[in-house]
């Protein structure tokens, strides 16, 4: 019986990964799972124009992440820890969203999560 070495190990981890089309986001910080999809979904698609990002908001105890849309006119939309859609903060026609966000009392402290690095 052949013995398996780390190299052998190392190459079938590389196929697989390879094979599955998994990209490292190269996230700086936990972010949920379903955040983390609608990443993915980003990039199954072209580059947007600007590219994309999701910024973590903490306001007022609770934490959101609001991720920008392409171009002119599109809302930029909020989503909680669940991926519910929460509000669009800004953007659309006239640039103020759409209208249905909370009022936040505290400061937002933003991170920047992730952005759309490919050309």
């Amino acid at each position: 019986m052949s013995k398996i070495t780390l190299k052998s190990i190392l190459i079938v981890i590389g196929s697989i990964t390879i094979l599955t089309g998994y990209t490292n986001f190269n996230l700086n910080i936990g972010i949920p799972a379903c955040i983390e999809s609608k990443i993915k979904n980003v990039i199954k698609n072209e580059v947007t124009n600007p590219p994309t990002q999701v910024w973590k908001w903490k306001v007022d105890g609770k934490i959101y992440y609001y991720i920008t849309a392409d171009c002119c006119d599109q809302y930029n939309y909020l989503y909680d820890n669940n991926c519910e859609l929460i509000c669009a903060p800004d953007g659309g026609i006239i640039g103020s969203g759409d209208g249905n966000c909370p009022e936040f009392t505290g400061e937002i402290l933003k991170t920047l999560v992730w952005q759309d690095q490919r050309n």
